[in-house]
This record gives C-alpha cells, sequence and structure tokens, in this order.
C-alpha cells in the first residue's frame, strides 16, 4: 500500500460536475473525470479518482476501496455503514420528500394514517421513518423513474428526491412531506484515516479552506 496516494470515490450524474469544481477550488484538479469518455479510472498526481453510481460510493468507502468518497447524505444514510464524515460540503442540496398525486381521495395526512403503501429508491429511510411515525410501510423498491408508480397504480405515493419540484409537477404530483433534507458529504473511510492520515488531513485542510472562502465571499 502506498501511504503517499489517496483514491477519491466520486459520484456519476448530477452531483459530478459539482463535486469536481469543488476539488479543483480546492486545489485537486480531477476535470479528466468529466472527459467524454468510459473510463472509470483517472490519476492526478497522488490522487486517484474512481467513477461509482451514487449509491455505491459509501459502499467503495467503507471497504477501503476508496479512501474517501463524495456523496449526498440521503445516500450515506441509506447505506448506513459507520464512516467518518468531517465535512458539509454544501452543495447539491435536495430533499427526499413523500410525494402523491393531485386530487388523490385520501390526501396524506401523517396523523391520521395507519399504513401506507410507498414506492421508493430508498427504502431503509423509508421504513425508518415511518415506523418512527407509528404508521406501518408497505414498500416497494424501484430503481427507474420512481414518478410512475402512483399514475399505474403500483403504490399512492412514493419517497424520492425532489430539487424543485419540476418533475412531480410535470406527472401530476405533490410534495406532502419531507423526510430528509440533504447535501453533499465528504466521507472517509475510518482506518485509512490512520493510515494515512497526512494526506486525508491535508486534503480535508484544503476543503476547509475552499468553504471559508465560500463563505467570505
Amino acid at each position: 500500500m502506498d501511504y503517499r496516494t489517496i483514491t477519491v470515490a466520486l459520484p456519476k450524474g448530477r452531483l459530478l460536475k459539482e463535486a469536481v469544481k469543488f476539488l479543483v477550488e480546492s486545489g485537486v484538479d480531477a476535470t479528466e473525470t468529466l472527459s467524454e469518455t468510459r473510463k472509470l479510472v483517472f490519476h492526478w498526481k497522488k490522487f486517484r479518482f474512481i467513477l461509482v453510481k451514487p449509491m455505491d460510493v459509501p459502499t467503495y468507502v467503507y471497504y477501503g476501496t476508496a479512501d474517501v468518497g463524495i456523496a449526498g447524505k440521503d445516500v450515506i444514510e441509506e447505506k448506513g455503514f459507520e464512516l467518518y464524515e468531517p465535512l458539509d460540503l454544501k452543495f447539491g442540496a435536495c430533499r427526499l420528500s413523500v410525494a402523491e398525486p393531485e386530487g388523490i381521495p385520501e390526501p396524506y395526512d401523517i396523523d391520521r394514517l395507519s399504513y401506507i403503501r410507498v414506492a421508493t429508491k430508498y427504502p431503509k429511510i423509508t421504513d425508518r421513518y415511518f415506523r418512527s411515525k407509528g404508521i406501518h410501510p408497505e414498500i416497494i423498491t424501484l430503481y427507474g423513474s420512481v414518478e410512475l408508480a402512483p399514475l399505474v397504480g403500483l403504490s399512492e405515493r412514493i419517497v424520492d428526491l425532489v430539487q424543485t419540484g419540476t418533475t412531480l409537477k410535470a406527472n401530476g404530483l405533490r410534495e406532502v412531506d419531507v423526510i430528509l433534507h440533504s447535501t453533499a458529504r465528504l466521507i472517509v473511510n475510518r482506518a485509512s484515516l490512520k493510515t494515512k492520515y497526512a494526506v486525508i488531513k491535508e486534503l480535508i485542510d484544503r476543503m476547509k479552506e475552499s468553504l471559508s472562502a465560500k463563505v467570505v465571499k
């Protein structure tokens, strides 16, 4: 093991551009990861970047394949791994919400619900949330467009990420409850923090400086 290098897991998709922008602002050039290529592994100086599905970032970090990663709080909570989470990176803001069709015969009322059938990509968070309210959820786990479920009768409601609400409105759905607010976080493998303390601390310090500079502006 080379204790001078660090592997960073980056999420493909909506967070990647902002993650790369933030890394560049922190003095780490990860711009090659944005290139039009099928490559999944990139190198720059003492950094190795791996591109993975957003939901897989905590897994790669937890098992030590990556030393650090950038992931949404929603993904971190859903996976539930024991990871060090030193920084809120303040980008990628969204919320995990309950939504239902406009004009549903029995509108959402969490104080009156005893049972709910819901489709989601976040079964653990969804189950935990409703059970904490004394509600027994029937959860249907989907990996595609969750918004489709209420429209075709698969479930009465959904739990999904919301940024602007445009997709919900386009599909005749409305947001009725917020379960979790999410932003991008830096996560660190606990063993790597000990074995590669110097390089990881340097990265965290750079990121802190970048975050502080944004606050000053």
